[in-house]
């Protein structure tokens, strides 16, 4: 029986995947076997010594500690792209609302006073400080090219718009998924000098931090709209309230309300909606549980944020997952332990990835006790699992 432990409320159709014959979870439950959550902050956690595994139900990790997460070979699990659709939805209406002017539109028409002819009249004198403008023709840039970014990029197309992307880690698989006309732009500079709307859909890192700021606003279009739906401090709020007193920037459409952002003019604030609707959640739990489970029981990686991804089918025999640091002839301390115990490799893999590396290993007979404790013994092992 594997023991999970929610940190948040998650989806009953992720939860669906874990059967309860084989599996107890619980919002307090002792020796977890791994940990399911949303937005709960781990940064302040004691981590159980049972624990395998993480999964977090959303495509951001900032909550999770996931450096010390890999120096005690728990592998940490997200959900990328399953809450792209929800996101993608959000930048559509962001650039609308931010064209348009419809929420300074809305307030003012739902403060409208008198009676209907009088506000008749309000409407028609008042309705000329809203006109905005159209979206075809219009340049968006979108910075991340992730599932999100993706996902944005192609829709921005299909409503006429040309769109510029900048992700130098995009992969091959991901390119396939992009849209042709999605022009390549070699710089962030080289990006914000060409568009009249940008959109963010990248993690909160030393490089990501205040992307816009004062010297990059200077290089940007005048009357630029700018949308942030991925992390708070991506955007120098300040820089950019600045540069719309300054008639630089026409609107900000932002995730993250703050006393700076909230009563501004020109900018709207949403409460983190991002990934708020029932779709994305049950999307997200699905796949996280699901990632989870297969590891659980097979030690299989997908969609790790700090292992190596390490799919390797059952072909008979007794599984063994071994977790270690990324040094030389750590394969063959394990091989040759394997061989002192009298048993044979069926099958293997190895995977490495920056300072961590992954292996599995089928064997002709299960691994005794003493086997696992001789292999957790290896200098660099950071975890030994029996399957």
């Amino acid at each position: 029986m594997y023991k999970i432990l929610t940190l948040n409320n998650i989806s009953v159709a992720g939860l669906e995947r874990l059967p309860r014959e084989e599996y107890e979870i619980a919002s307090e439950i002792q020796h977890p076997d791994a940990i399911l959550l949303r937005s709960f902050n781990m940064h302040d956690m004691e981590i159980p010594a049972t624990l395998r595994a993480v999964g977090r139900a959303g495509a951001g990790v900032n909550n999770i500690p996931v450096e010390k997460m890999s120096e005690k070979g728990v592998v940490v699990f997200n959900a990328p792209g399953a809450n792209a659709n929800a996101v993608k939805e959000l930048v559509l209406a962001g650039m609308l609302i931010g064209c348009r002017n419809l929420c300074q539109a809305w307030d003012y028409a739902r403060n409208l006073q008198g009676d209907d002819a009088t506000i008749g009249k309000a409407v028609e004198a008042g309705k000329k400080q809203f006109a905005g403008f159209e979206l075809p023709g219009r340049t968006l840039g979108v910075i991340g090219l992730g599932a999100i970014g993706r996902y944005v990029a192609n829709a921005a197309l299909d409503l006429g718009m040309k769109v510029i992307g900048y992700d130098p880690g995009i992969t091959v698989e991901g390119a396939w998924k992009l849209s042709s006309e999605v022009q390549k732009a070699a710089s962030v500079e080289e990006l914000l000098s060409k568009v009249d709307f940008v959109t963010f859909h990248v993690p909160l890192v030393d490089a990501t931090r205040h992307m816009i700021n004062a010297e990059r606003l200077k290089i940007m279009k005048d009357n630029v709209v700018i949308l942030n739906f991925a992390r708070k401090g991506i955007i120098d709020d300040e820089a950019v309230s600045d540069a719309i007193k300054a008639g630089k920037v026409y609107a900000y459409v932002c995730d993250f309300p703050s006393n700076l952002l909230k009563n501004h003019e020109r900018v709207v604030t949403l409460p983190h909606l991002g990934a708020s609707t029932r779709e994305a959640e049950d999307n997200c739990a699905i796949m996280v549980a699901e990632q989870v489970r297969d590891y659980l029981v097979n030690g299989n990686v997908r969609n790790s944020v700090n292992f190596p991804e390490v799919v390797m089918e059952r072909n008979g025999g007794y599984r063994v997952a071994i977790v270690n640091s990324n040094v030389p002839n750590m394969v063959g301390q394990i091989s040759s332990a394997m061989a002192d115990a009298g048993l044979n490799i069926i099958d293997m893999i190895n995977k490495s990835r920056g300072d961590l590396a992954y292996t599995l290993i089928d064997i002709n007979e299960p691994a005794t006790d003493k086997l696992i404790q001789q292999l957790a013994a290896i200098d660099g092992v950071l975890a030994v699992r029996a399957l």
